[in-house]
């Protein structure tokens, strides 16, 4: 029977006691349920985002004092809002078909494989250089796995050779989500943006599909409705369905081409002043203190990045109630996937918005440009520098969520900011250390001299002599600590 997204049971979760079970998305106002349960980490990312975006479509709040009212969830409420829309979610059949071309697409399906972004591309495959990725995984999905895997490919698209379109965010955008702690229904709600229900039929693949191929055929928001912010398609498919099973994806080139649109739940930046909005993506490896600038803390008035709207909503809407923010999805090298991040930092209520956090991340950055500095007699320029950068951010990761849990608690700022300095101190000379005492008296004399005197301006920066430590004093409100020890 072919599957329908509004009304069928097709969302596998588990409840806070443990079970698992398998709901229509009518049944996510359930108080009992935790979380998606896919079995991959991206298919739960898109799995919330696909969530959150029906909300948006079908019964968004009007204002925060709407959103505050409708915090209880209400199952008979959400299946009412939902059921309008029931006919443009069919996954397969005659018709309108979910984030599909209208009509059928001439040419030889491709293997379900496709619509993971870790999946090897035909050019990969046959000339077996598919080590990172991986090919031939998903021969056949089931419907449920295919319209999850079809929606999460839509929505996060890479680089994907000539014509094919990336997502409205770019390939493998980066996800910003308010997790409450209380469950499913809590957490989505907390990310629905105010707005207006839509319209069905304005979806994009209600209508022929908007080709790209000619220079000025782009996608604005004004061409379409605030909820296609959830529901795009750069990509040109076709599901091939045989026995009840998605057994191939039909590709064409030239989806929608989409400018303009800033994406709810995705961080933002600029390159300079009023330049236009790019998405931010995630970097391999630990989201860690240093990324949390327009992320998870505001950057300032002055900042050319800004956290997704999600995240300014719920400190509007909750008075900066305290919760944690889901960072995820994956890092990209043009179209290769490098990491999948998820990351759940904490989201403080700090009465200075988030200023004191700004000058420790500030100060921290600076210190590590010293140390960098510091380190060039001991060794090359390049991966070694780059990994002890990577390795003093890891060591002052668990000072620095200690620190800005104290200012929270309503530690003065300026006892806070003196022992982040001592921390930061500390990492540093001791990776300085590491590298550059064993073998020392076997260098030359002026090598031996050159490393002194480096080591010595580290000791300086973090006095606040000059330079890089200056400014992280200045960052932090303190003054500086006086003439430093050489040999401390």
């Amino acid at each position: 029977m072919p599957i329908n997204l509004i009304n069928h049971a097709w969302i596998p979760v588990l409840t806070k006691t443990g079970e698992r079970k398998t709901i229509a998305p009518w049944q996510m106002a359930d108080a009992d349920l935790l979380r998606p349960d896919w079995p991959r980490p991206d298919l739960n990312l898109g799995c919330l985002e696909f969530l959150i975006g029906l909300i948006f479509l079908a019964d968004p709040p009007e204002d925060s004092d709407d959103w505050e009212d409708r915090q209880d969830p209400d199952p008979e409420r959400l299946s009412d809002r939902l059921r309008p829309f029931a006919s443009a979610f069919e996954l397969t059949g005659d018709g309108p078909r979910f984030l599909q071309d209208l009509e059928d697409l001439p040419g030889a399906p491709n293997t379900p494989d496709m619509l993971f972004i870790d999946s090897a591309g035909a050019n990969t495959a046959r000339n077996n250089a598919d080590l990172m990725v991986h090919r031939g995984r998903y021969p056949v999905l089931d419907p449920a796995l295919a319209a999850m895997a079809l929606y999460t490919f839509q929505a996060h698209a890479p680089s994907g050779g000539a014509g094919n379109r990336t997502s409205m965010r770019g390939g493998g955008p980066m996800v910003t989500l308010i997790e409450p702690g209380q469950g499913l229904w809590p957490m989505i709600w907390a990310n629905v943006p105010d707005g207006m229900p839509g319209d069905p039929e304005a979806l994009p693949w209600m209508q022929p599909t908007q080709v790209s191929q000619d220079k000025g055929s782009e996608r604005y928001p004004q061409q379409g409705i605030e909820a296609e912010s959830f529901f795009g398609t750069p990509r040109r498919l076709r599901l091939v369905e045989d026995a009840g099973q998605i057994t191939g994806v039909v590709q064409r080139p030239y989806g929608a081409n989409y400018a303009g649109w800033v994406h709810p739940l995705t961080p933002y930046y600029r390159m300079k002043e009023g330049a236009e909005l790019l998405p931010k993506h995630p970097k391999p490896g630990r989201f860690g203190y240093r990324n949390w600038l327009g992320v998870v803390v505001d950057g300032g008035e002055d900042a050319l990045s800004q956290t997704g709207r999600s995240v300014a909503l719920w400190h509007e809407r909750s008075g900066w109630q305290q919760a944690h923010l889901i960072v995820a999805g994956w890092a990209m090298d043009n179209m290769k996937p490098l990491d999948f991040t998820w990351s759940e930092p904490p989201l403080l209520n700090l009465p200075d918005g988030g200023l004191a956090l700004r000058g420790m991340i500030g100060a921290a950055d600076l210190f590590c440009g010293s140390l960098r500095g510091a380190l060039a007699p001991v060794m090359g320029a390049g991966e070694a520098r780059q990994a002890v950068q990577e390795a003093f951010y890891d060591l002052t990761q668990a000072g620095f969520e200690q620190w800005a849990a104290e200012l929270v608690a309503g530690r003065a700022l300026q006892e806070v900011a003196r022992d982040w300095v001592a921390e930061l101190r500390r990492v540093s000379l001791r990776l300085f250390d590491d590298r550059a005492v064993p073998g020392l008296a076997d260098r030359p004399m002026e090598a031996q001299h050159r490393i002194a005197r480096a080591r010595a301006g580290l000791v300086a920066a973090f006095v606040g002599a000059k330079g890089n430590g200056a400014k992280a004093y200045e960052l932090l409100g303190l003054e500086p600590a006086g003439k430093p020890e050489v040999t401390a």
